[in-house]
């Protein structure tokens, strides 16, 4: 009885400190709601799985371009992008995937399913009808892979930069039913923001991006969306994923940062070698982010592609 006592004394001393510990580095402390939305840039749209944050600009008759972010960084990353298409005539949309900046945080698994359905349901609402030219950055990759891999009908041209090819398994402490999401949560959620500008070459070329990211944390549910989001990776067979997209007969463009240190140029053979007509672009002088370090240039090489593959008239 003694030994007894003495273990539901630690186990409560051990409750009471992880809560305690979850309390202090746990950023998740706002509401996700209409005032956390009011007075921000871009639209909301509420759509099966949630509200969708996203913008859209350039004319509505044009063709259409949609931009798909990473695993974290919502559709800030695509600044660049987004206007440089914009203005030589395109509609552009770009969005914040589940989970992620002011886009609901639902509880359910953050897979293909889920990805497709939040962009077909926004093509839907915005009443884009004809093929779209898709272009999806890192884990964006994975997202417009799988999306072509099931609406390919849907869908003129696929550009991929620096994107996904490959995930180890999580450590076995993270796939522990609540101890695992404990842990994530207050080890690895608090220094996502300082950890982006890894993925630069030369991140003192872009100030404050550590800054910028931190307000998308504050939501409920940031931290779970995203350790989901490496359990969907973790299971992921890429060459099946970019060999469905080889067999839909959807133009490729992959664009690679040489300097990329989050996902090595060397990946770029799981694409290459599942989609043999891949236009393969390696970018120099830059990190993960191509279209930001090196913009002009991978600016370029999209709109080049894009009037390659012009809209056919029926």
């Amino acid at each position: 009885m003694r030994l007894l006592r003495v273990s539901l004394v630690l186990l409560v001393v051990l409750v009471v400190a992880g809560v305690g510990y979850s309390t202090v580095r746990n950023p998740e402390t706002d509401t996700l709601d209409v005032r956390a939305r009011t007075n921000v840039p871009g639209q909301f749209g509420g759509l099966v799985n949630g509200v969708t944050h996203f913008d859209i600009g350039g004319p509505d008759s044009a063709r259409t371009v949609v931009l798909v972010h990473g695993f974290s960084v919502p559709l800030y990353i695509w600044d660049s992008t987004f206007f440089a298409l914009r203005n030589d005539g395109y509609q552009v949309i770009r969005y914040d995937l589940y989970g992620r900046g002011l886009s609901d945080r639902p509880d359910v698994a953050y897979d293909g399913a889920l990805f497709d359905a939040q962009l077909d349901g926004l093509l839907d609402s915005l009443h884009v009808s004809g093929p779209i030219d898709l272009i999806g950055l890192s884990f964006g990759g994975y997202v417009t892979a799988h999306y072509v891999s099931t609406h390919a009908k849907r869908v003129r041209t696929l550009t991929l930069i620096d994107p996904v090819a490959s995930s180890g398994p999580l450590p076995w402490f993270l796939r522990v039913p609540i101890v695992g999401p404990w842990i994530w949560q207050v080890t690895q959620v608090p220094g996502m923001a300082d950890n982006q500008t890894s993925d630069f070459l030369h991140p003192e070329h872009f100030p404050g991006w550590a800054e910028k990211y931190r307000p998308q944390m504050r939501f409920p549910g940031f931290g779970r969306a995203l350790l989901r989001t490496r359990q969907t990776m973790a299971a992921t067979d890429f060459d099946a994923l970019y060999a469905s997209v080889g067999k839909a007969n959807v133009p490729v463009l992959l664009l690679w940062g040489k300097q990329d240190h989050t996902v090595p140029i060397e990946k770029a053979t799981v694409i290459t070698r599942n989609i043999p007509s891949v236009e393969f672009v390696p970018v120099d002088s830059a990190g993960h982010l191509p279209h930001m370090e090196q913009a002009t240039l991978v600016n370029a090489r999209i709109l080049a592609f894009l009037s390659a593959h012009p809209v056919v008239k029926p």
